[in-house]
């Protein structure tokens, strides 16, 4: 199955990047709210259906340039031991990518998020974002030279309002002072939410007309998966997209970078991925 919901802005250009933030929910595919029940044992247990499914999701990411993931797993007994990060970038060609492992149980899960790029990154950091729970994180990567460089962040925040404010105060921090930001992610909260605590500590972003409602995925109400620009950066189009891979649909952007910001990029996919 292959869909093209935006139309393919070309990716040669040092101008112009196509984003993606998916929630992939460690590769299980979800078609109403009873696969909660019936698939819930693919938590915990590894099947191979679960890779037949992550082969979709990493031809839906080949026609994009930074792809932020979150509910990976970094290689447990549910995903064979695979990486699955490192496994869609194989898939899906791209010559980067970045695991952030936040929450190891055992042998049994290894709770990710993941940053799959053809821009090579200039710096990559993790952070743990605050809560009363443990196991959330944000990765910090940072794209091209001179001293305003390209900010991307991807996260993954707490159910809780209460932790979000807190991650999203975190996050402000992060991000302050710098001119060209994107944040990516599944935000569990409305984007007035966002805008809110942002504004808080005198950040600006915004989504362009807004974020649209990508969960659940069978009938999306919710607006909880965001991507954010800072106003240096133009909005072109923000859409989900209407795939059934996982109980979020993945949010696809694409965005117009101000001429001071000058790129690296790989035109075309590579035969193999390497982490950062």
């Amino acid at each position: 199955m292959q869909a093209h919901p935006i139309p393919h802005l070309p990716s040669t250009s040092r101008k112009r990047l196509r984003l993606l933030s998916y929630n992939i929910q460690v590769g299980i595919a979800s078609r109403g709210a009873r696969d909660y029940l019936t698939n819930g044992w693919r938590h915990v247990l590894h099947h191979a259906g679960r890779f037949e499914n992550l082969d979709r999701m990493a031809e839906l990411m080949q026609d994009f340039d930074i792809v932020a993931i979150q509910e990976a797993d970094a290689g447990s007994m549910r995903s064979g031991h695979i990486n699955l990060v490192q496994y869609l970038a194989e898939r899906a060609r791209f010559p980067h990518w970045h695991l952030q492992n936040n929450r190891r149980l055992g042998r049994l899960a290894r709770h990710s998020n993941g940053l799959l790029t053809r821009l090579p990154t200039r710096q990559i950091t993790d952070h743990k974002l605050p809560g009363l729970i443990p196991g959330r994180g944000a990765i910090q990567a940072q794209f091209g030279e001179g001293p305003e460089p390209l900010v991307v962040i991807v996260a993954h925040l707490a159910l809780s309002r209460r932790a979000q404010a807190q991650q999203l105060d975190y996050l402000a921090e992060l991000i302050g002072g710098h001119k060209h930001v994107i944040v990516m992610g599944d935000m569990n909260c409305a984007e007035n939410l966002l805008m809110e605590r942002f504004a808080l500590r005198d950040v600006s972003l915004s989504a362009g007309a807004g974020s649209p409602a990508t969960y659940p995925s069978w009938r999306p109400t919710r607006h909880i998966d965001h991507i954010l620009v800072s106003q240096s950066i133009r909005v072109l189009d923000l859409k989900a997209l209407p795939l059934p891979y996982s109980d979020h649909l993945p949010l696809a952007m694409d965005i117009e970078l101000p001429e001071e910001l000058m790129l690296h990029h790989h035109p075309a996919p590579l035969k193999r991925a390497a982490s950062l």
